[in-house]
């Protein structure tokens, strides 16, 4: 991956001045390690029957490389690049809201360690040198450790912190032990997630989307949280957006007045945050045109303009959300 990276500085540097490392490592290591949905397809047997893995330590040893490999390309971007080429790097971490279900001191305790095991595997290590100490506590032994030399490369790499922030959940405690062959990096949070409490959702729901929830207040959080704990860093909030089905009509599809409610939800509390001291200087929507995702394919359509993929040309059209965002940009 070194080399890769130098190549890429070597060869694009002249002209990129904004670089990214990683791209949501965390999905890597607990989607493809963990439950074995993304590739390489690994897990415990007992998990979700991967043919093999162990959820019980790959996602971390996973994750850990990861880190190593991010402080790696930045280390050499930092020592043979930045100078003459006057860029700046960092990594793209996802982050979700986690929000306590109920008062109570264990509902509080379970959110925070959601929040730790979430944006806090790969956030901490990066400002502090080591994984939150609830993660160690609760790994033990699974959870590698860094050596003095690599807690010294990993700590401070970056020149900004990208966050992909698109929606948020309640959280409680989980009180049942986790069976021995079931311990797995997401078991390790001891958490339950819901979408709603006593009935009532936690935001305004999107019929469309089985994991987005409009919840514009957990952009909010998640920014003042990482400012807050992370001695607020340079954020670009490089993913925000939302999802709609693919098998609609084109005149629906266009008149896409969910979305408009949406990013005009997200941009008032990103505009909060940044009015309260989030040092946020970038944002980028998700996504400019319907694309591919890893875990739907073609089936979600995230774009402000819509590819219509029956044509051979892939002929695009502006939704009215693509029209939305040039008036407030004229403004």
């Amino acid at each position: 991956y070194s080399e890769y990276a130098d190549f890429c500085f070597a060869t694009f540097g002249d002209r990129v001045k904004n670089w990214t490392t990683i791209n949501e490592p965390r999905p890597i290591a607990s989607l493809g390690y963990d439950v074995g949905s993304f590739a390489p397809g690994r897990c415990s047997k007992a998990i979700f029957n991967c043919s093999a893995g162990d959820s019980a330590t790959e996602p971390y040893i996973v994750s850990h490389n990861l880190l190593l490999a991010h402080a790696a390309a930045v280390h050499i971007y930092r020592t043979k690049y930045q100078e003459k080429q006057k860029g700046r790097i960092g990594i793209l971490l996802d982050f979700l809201w986690y929000e306590p279900l109920t008062r109570g001191k264990a509902d509080n305790y379970a959110a925070q360690r959601a929040r730790d095991f979430h944006i806090g595997w790969f956030l901490h290590p990066l400002v502090y040198g080591e994984y939150p100490r609830t993660m160690r506590e609760i790994a033990g032994e699974r959870l590698p450790k860094f050596t003095a030399e690599e807690a010294t490369t990993v700590k401070g790499s970056f020149d900004f912190v990208g966050i992909n922030q698109y929606t948020a959940y309640y959280v409680s405690n989980e009180t049942k032990e986790t069976p021995k062959e079931m311990t797995s990096y997401q078991a390790d949070w001891k958490a339950k997630f819901s979408f709603a409490k006593n009935g009532v959702p936690i935001g305004q729901t999107i019929p469309s989307s089985v994991w987005i929830i409009d919840v514009p207040w957990g952009l909010y959080k998640c920014l003042m949280y990482v400012k807050e704990k992370y001695g607020n860093p340079t954020v670009i909030l490089s993913e925000n957006g939302m999802e709609e089905p693919a098998n609609v009509t084109l005149p629906k599809a266009l008149h896409d007045t969910t979305r408009i409610r949406y990013y005009k939800g997200y941009l008032r509390q990103l505009k909060k945050a940044v009015d309260d001291g989030a040092n946020v200087v970038g944002y980028y929507i998700w996504s400019l045109l319907d694309n591919f995702e890893w875990a739907t394919g073609y089936d979600s359509r995230f774009g402000i303009v819509f590819v219509d993929r029956r044509d051979s040309r892939l002929k695009r059209y502006l939704k009215m959300s693509a029209y939305w965002f040039k008036k407030l940009l004229q403004r």
